[in-house]
């Protein structure tokens, strides 16, 4: 008989500023950092970290590596089932009796963007020049979870075997980890400085005028009836000065959000600071929180109440919004249980740093035989980040963005052994390559777009990215 998996949680001093903790393990092999620098209650309530992970997942073009004990085995074989397979040789904890927790050992990372060819057949048009994983998780035994609201800290060890030897080796590796981080929990915060420049020649993958032509050509798609809507992004590249984990501190003060994260992989880092939950999943619960229209926010009180009024009324915003809602629940009504999908929250308005948003809460009930990876097949990537019907839409992202997109609008998160899943759409991230960093930012075009106006929504979205970098859009 299999012995039961088991989990040691010790209730450890409070992390007042969760930031300073994390670099007690930036030395370490594949740091993760999910960082709820807004702490909002309901999407920002934790922040979790932790390193060292005892098996790594990774994968492009369809060959995936799974790295374990030493021993790196190649599958050409499908990415998602590689995970599932993975997952379920790792084990999974009693839900019940752990839920509490948002996280208690597993897999954390991105599935990028460009893992979508591994699900449909798609065009290869777009230049693949960072040539980073399309899939890049660490499964993590231990971790230290933080709770905003609680204020409570607590460690956390997952011990696939119960039995005396892996019990001493699963809390050796707890205290090594609590170790690692407790120099800064009594640190004072300190301040990081926001302004200064850190980065130089800002570059865009589009000029002005080619932009107008992607747009053009994506409605006269639309008016041709082959799509409704596609999200269509530029990309920024810019010199790097600083640190990746030193500009990612920059970022998440210059754009607090309950989706933030660092990712080290040694050759790359991914810095990212979304509003958007992708996909949450608790045992069999799950929801997606789809955002879609945008307006800047203004210092002056009046001109940003006016630009909300704006965005409320806006019959556009309106319409490509309800389009996104219907592909999520089509999209979710694949894997839950008939008749249990449905729409509690539709077109809010949410506010942060640089921008307003019109965020919907899409829920349903997963039929009992539904994994996480199941969950992802069925609904990556994010309707709101390519469009409808998604799979024309992506043909046409294929078609008419110069460069693949990546990491940028995959989704980065973690699939707990407690059955809970959480991850972001990634947006408002950075992708950092050695002294070269990478920023997308898109928008959603309908048929009547005005591409001036699109290409003015990008830069509203990336005014918080290029304040972390110390530049200003004018620099183009």
């Amino acid at each position: 008989m299999q012995a039961r998996p088991e989990l040691f949680i010790r209730d450890i001093e409070h992390i007042q500023e969760p930031s300073l903790a994390f670099e007690g393990l930036l030395d370490e092999p594949m740091p993760f950092f999910l960082d709820s620098a807004l702490e909002m209650e309901r999407y920002g309530r934790y922040s979790i970290m932790g390193s060292r992970p005892r098996i790594v997942v990774r994968s492009k073009n369809g060959i995936t590596e799974v790295v374990a004990s030493g021993r790196i085995t190649r599958k050409k074989t499908d990415p998602f089932q590689v995970v599932a397979e993975v997952l379920t040789a790792f084990g999974m904890l009693d839900n019940d009796e752990f839920s509490w927790l948002p996280f208690t050992g597993g897999a954390v990372g991105y599935l990028g963007y460009d893992l979508n060819r591994q699900i449909e057949i798609m065009p290869d048009i777009a230049v693949d020049d960072l040539k980073v994983p399309d899939l890049y998780l660490g499964f993590y035994t231990e971790a230290i979870v933080i709770d905003h609201k609680d204020k409570r800290t607590y460690a956390v060890a997952y011990n696939q075997n119960s039995n005396k030897a892996s019990e001493l080796e699963a809390r050796h590796r707890l205290n090594k980890l609590i170790a690692k981080i407790r120099p800064a929990v009594n640190s004072p915060a300190r301040q990081v400085l926001h302004s200064g420049k850190v980065a130089a020649n800002l570059k865009s993958n589009f000029t002005l005028g080619r932009y107008r032509q992607m747009i053009e050509k994506a409605r006269q798609y639309i008016n041709e009836g082959e799509i409704f809507q596609v999200n269509l992004a530029q990309r920024f590249s810019v010199d790097l000065s600083i640190d990746h984990y030193g500009l990612y501190k920059r970022l998440r003060l210059a754009n607090p959000a309950p989706f933030g994260a660092f990712l080290g992989y040694g050759g790359f880092s991914v810095l990212s600071s979304s509003p958007e939950r992708f996909m949450f999943m608790n045992d069999r619960y799950v929801e997606t929180r789809p955002i879609k229209g945008t307006r800047p926010r203004f210092d002056n009180p009046v001109k940003d109440k006016l630009s909300i009024e704006e965005l409320t009324k806006s019959e556009k915003d309106a319409a490509e919004h309800v389009m996104i809602v219907d592909v999520e629940r089509n999209d979710l009504g694949r894997v839950c249980e008939h008749g249990s999908v449905s729409v509690p929250e539709l077109m809010v308005v949410e506010s942060y740093e640089a921008v307003h948003h019109l965020v919907s809460t899409v829920i349903g009930r997963l039929k009992p035989e539904v994994g996480p990876m199941d969950l992802f097949r069925a609904s990556f990537p994010g309707g709101s980040i390519s469009g409808a019907p998604k799979i024309r839409a992506m043909e046409i992202i294929e078609e008419l963005e110069p460069h693949r997109r990546n990491i940028y609008t995959g989704a980065i998160g973690y699939i707990s052994t407690n059955k809970v899943l959480d991850t972001s759409i990634v947006i408002r991230t950075i992708t950092a390559l050695g002294n070269r960093a990478y920023l997308q930012v898109g928008g959603g075009i309908v048929a009547d777009s005005d591409a001036d106006a699109e290409y003015a929504e990008t830069l509203d979205k990336a005014r918080a990215l290029f304040s972390a970098l110390g530049l200003r859009e004018d620099e183009l």
